[in-house]
């Protein structure tokens, strides 16, 4: 069984509602998984945060949201991948 990562793309975000140094967003991640000769499409929303600064663009805040969700599916790929015990 493997995983790979074929799309990834910030859907939405947003400031958090209470603390103000916060944005939050989710990220739309598409993966396919291989069993044999089967291919198989996931496609997650990953809730994602980033903590904020005085002079971060809109791009860094995006790219971290970004970073921040692509850690999560390495995570997710990396449990996923492992064999059964």
């Amino acid at each position: 069984m493997t995983f790979e990562l074929i799309d990834i793309a910030l859907a939405e975000r947003q400031v958090h509602a209470r603390l103000p140094d916060r944005m939050t967003g989710k990220v739309r991640a598409v993966l396919t998984e291989t069993i044999g000769e089967q291919q198989y499409r996931h496609e997650l929303l990953l809730p994602v945060w980033v903590d904020t600064h005085a002079g971060m663009s809109d791009e860094d805040i995006d790219l971290g949201l970004m970073v921040k969700a692509a850690d999560i599916v390495g995570r997710l790929k990396q449990t996923l991948g492992r064999p059964a015990a």
